[in-house]
């Protein structure tokens, strides 16, 4: 019995020393990990720059009729993919189709004008040329009146001397009164022939003056009737609403008979030729950050894998900046927060899970400083 009594009093002596010892061991274990983590975690932020402020972009192009019109037709799907100048939407194209035929109708009868134009035109050229013709005509006939009224007048004036003394008869005196009087008479006409030849002359060469000037106002007219035809066709082929370049189409909200306004969003196009990623660093990590640096990023999808990256750019301001109601420190009371730097990175390699990517995925970024 007092061999039982002892070991029952041994025990409970032992027991704690055991306790103490795996307490201290543990301790001592969890110390060491501790201290061994804050080690590495130090050594490994002096040569590199984290941050889960990140996001993957790539480009996205919006689908925006140039003219308005009713839907036609829709011929993809939401999330399809789409080829560079694949046919997304069809308008109504009848009301431009007409447009197109009346501009071609106004261009016909505008040349129609300008042929009329220079038709006048050359019958007044031909005009002149006979006017010219007569005036010319009309002085030379003057000057042969010139010298039959000299004429007449010298006989005249040789009779008037000859009936004073009586050597010729009276007759023959009337009859050189009249010839001078027949020579005044016939120069007067063909004076007034001249003149009226000269004044005709003058409106034909005025009437083609005013014709030259319709035919540059036609040809004017002309050119502008076949802007408004190339507009018109211009207009025709926007009813046709192509893809602007290689990607994924988002959800479509477009339905066949739904009127659409020139310049209204419709949908949107995910480009697939390239994407990257924006990481927003604190203003803080900045000191050692360079362009060319190596990174790399893990996608929240694909936690396992390492994608190959460089830093190509920084923003010219933070994203505070482009907000749309920027902070305005010199306005209440100020508080102090630190802000964010918007830094592209691309990716450095073709990987085949960069076609999975897609924009807005979060990402982890660590850049190396090295």
């Amino acid at each position: 019995m007092e061999t039982t009594t002892t070991n029952k009093q041994v025990k409970p002596v032992e027991a704690p020393k055991k306790k103490s010892k795996g307490f201290i061991i543990v301790l001592a274990l969890l110390i060491i990990l501790g201290g061994w983590f804050g080690i590495s975690k130090y050594v490994h932020g002096q040569h590199h720059e984290e941050t889960d402020d990140a996001q993957v972009d790539a480009g996205i192009s919006p689908v925006i009729p140039r003219v308005s019109g009713y839907v036609k037709e829709i011929r993809v799907k939401d999330n399809q993919q789409v080829k560079k100048g694949d046919t997304l939407v069809v308008l109504d194209d009848r009301d431009l189709r007409l447009k197109v035929e009346q501009t071609e109708a106004a261009l016909l009868t505008a040349k129609s004008n300008l042929g009329a134009a220079r038709a006048t035109t050359s019958a007044a050229s031909a005009n002149i040329g006979t006017s010219r013709a007569n005036v010319s005509t009309a002085e030379a006939q003057i000057e042969v009146a010139k010298i039959n009224l000299g004429r007449a007048s010298q006989d005249f004036e040789r009779y008037a001397n000859l009936i004073k003394d009586h050597s010729i008869t009276q007759q023959q005196y009337d009859q050189a009164l009249a010839a001078k009087q027949t020579a005044e008479r016939q120069l007067q006409v063909l004076q007034q022939q001249r003149n009226q030849a000269a004044q005709q002359t003058t409106a034909v060469a005025s009437q083609s003056s005013a014709t030259s000037q319709q035919i540059g106002v036609a040809s004017a007219i002309i050119r502008q009737r076949e802007v408004d035809v190339e507009d018109a066709k211009l207009n025709l082929s926007y009813t046709v609403i192509t893809a602007p370049a290689d990607g994924l189409v988002s959800k479509v909200n477009v339905q066949p008979g739904q009127f659409l306004q020139a310049g209204q969003g419709l949908f949107s196009v995910v480009l697939n030729q390239d994407v990257w990623v924006v990481a927003n660093f604190k203003e803080t990590q900045f000191n050692k950050m360079k362009i060319g640096q190596k990174v790399v990023v893990h996608v929240d999808a694909y936690p396992d894998h390492d994608f190959e990256a460089t830093l190509t750019s920084f923003s010219p301001a933070t994203g505070a900046r482009f907000a749309l109601l920027p902070p305005d420190n010199a306005s209440g009371n100020f508080v102090k927060v630190v802000q964010r730097l918007p830094v592209k990175i691309e990716f450095s390699k073709k990987d085949p899970l960069l076609k999975q990517l897609r924009p807005g995925m979060n990402v982890n970024v660590d850049v190396h400083l090295d």
